[in-house]
């Protein structure tokens, strides 16, 4: 294995001599040694559950409280923080359960009577003033998705109001008692 000259990448080591920090005005370093030189700050008490990795073994010092898990993709996020951040099941339960959370927040936010503006919500204006072919693209699969399912269910409509007019004509028909009565008759 080669080894590699780290005075031939650019910004190599650049943080390495004290004197030369971009930080000087703000902090002394000669009161300073390498490494932690601070106090640790008190850490905030949370008023809801705050999920830790396993690897961890204390919380930071501030932690986000905004969304505290809940409902099903909380039951996912709580089970996907028993495994190892290394462990890639970890990562897409926590993924899932993101997905989770979006549908759970359409259903609750239909539950208190009002209707999402999911275009507003997923950036359509931004999409439409940046990438306008993205956009349109998009616009197209919604357009034909949209599309197939009301062909799919006006089919299936058109064909079970058929059967059933079908069934009116044998029920109402002359032939119909007879071909019953034909059937029941002894052999």
């Amino acid at each position: 294995m080669t080894k590699i000259d780290t005075a031939t990448i650019p910004g190599w080591g650049v943080d390495a001599d004290p004197a030369n920090d971009p930080t000087y005005p703000m902090r002394h370093v000669e009161d300073q040694t390498r490494g932690l030189s601070w106090e640790r700050p008190a850490l905030q008490e949370p008023d809801v559950e705050v999920l830790q990795s396993i690897e961890h073994a204390r919380r930071p010092a501030v932690t986000g409280t905004s969304t505290p898990p809940r409902g099903v993709s909380g039951m996912i996020r709580r089970v996907a923080f028993k495994r190892s951040e290394s462990d890639w099941l970890h990562w897409l339960m926590l993924m899932g359960a993101d997905r989770i959370n979006v549908v759970e927040g359409v259903v609750a936010d239909l539950a208190q009577g009002k209707v999402p503006n999911v275009p507003a919500e997923m950036g359509a204006r931004a999409e439409w003033r940046h990438n306008k072919r993205g956009f349109a693209l998009k616009a197209g699969a919604v357009a034909a998705l949209g599309g197939g399912l009301v062909y799919a269910f006006r089919g299936r409509r058109r064909h079970e109001s058929a059967a059933d007019h079908q069934q009116e004509l044998i029920a109402t028909s002359d032939a119909a008692p007879r071909a019953i009565l034909i059937q029941s008759e002894p052999a």
